[in-house]
C-alpha cells in the first residue's frame, strides 16, 4: 500500500473512532445519546437559586440534577475584599469567568488579576483561592464539574450570618472533598 492509500484509510478509521455516532446514525443527525432524565433547560439572568455562602452570594443556574451530574454553575456577586482562602478539591475541576469587576486568583503556582472576560482553570488536586480587589463588586460565573458541589453550598448558606466558623466549615467543606491548606 502506498503512502497516499494509507493515509486517506487510515484517517478514515481514525475519523471513525473518535466519533463514533457518526458510523452509528448513518445520516439520522437528531438521534442522540440523551438520559431520557435530561432535559433542555433556559435559565435567565434573574432566576435561580440564590444563597449567602458566607459572603459570596450565588445565584444557582444549572445543578447536578438538571445535567444528569455532569456540571453545576452559578453566578455570583461579591463585595471587594470577599475572599477564598487557598483550598484543594479531591472531585471537581472548576472554570471560573469574570463577569464584571476584578478577581485576584491563585492556581497552583500563578496568580494574577482577572478582568470582565477572563478565564482561569483549576483542575481538582490543584491548590487555588480567589480574593475580589479594586473598589466594585465582582461577578464571576463559575462552573464545577462533574457536579455535587452545589449540595455543600446548599448547607453552608444554612450557617448563622456574622464571622464564619471557620472548623465548621472546613468540616462540612471536607466532607465534599474540599480541604483548605
Amino acid at each position: 500500500m502506498d503512502r497516499k492509500s494509507f493515509i486517506k484509510k487510515s484517517s478514515i478509521g481514525l475519523g471513525l473512532a473518535l466519533v463514533p455516532n457518526l458510523a452509528t446514525t448513518q445520516g439520522n443527525r437528531t438521534k442522540k445519546m440523551v438520559p431520557a432524565d435530561m432535559k433542555p433547560k433556559i435559565v435567565r439572568e434573574a432566576e435561580g437559586n440564590v444563597l449567602n455562602v458566607i459572603g459570596d452570594i450565588q445565584k444557582h443556574k444549572l445543578v447536578g440534577s438538571d445535567t444528569n451530574g455532569q456540571i453545576a454553575e452559578w453566578v455570583n456577586d461579591v463585595k471587594p475584599g470577599v475572599s477564598i482562602p487557598p483550598h484543594v478539591h479531591t472531585k471537581e475541576d472548576e472554570i471560573f469567568r469574570v463577569l464584571k469587576g476584578q478577581v485576584e486568583i491563585m492556581v497552583g503556582d500563578t496568580t494574577t488579576v482577572l478582568k470582565p472576560g477572563d478565564t482561569a482553570f483549576a483542575p481538582r488536586d490543584v491548590v487555588h483561592s480567589w480574593k475580589v480587589v479594586g473598589t466594585e463588586n465582582a461577578s464571576m460565573c463559575t462552573t464545577a464539574f462533574p457536579a455535587g458541589i452545589e449540595a455543600m453550598f446548599e448547607e453552608l448558606g444554612k450557617l448563622p450570618s456574622g464571622p464564619p466558623n471557620f472548623e465548621k466549615v472546613a468540616e462540612i467543606c471536607g466532607r465534599y472533598g474540599i480541604n483548605f491548606v
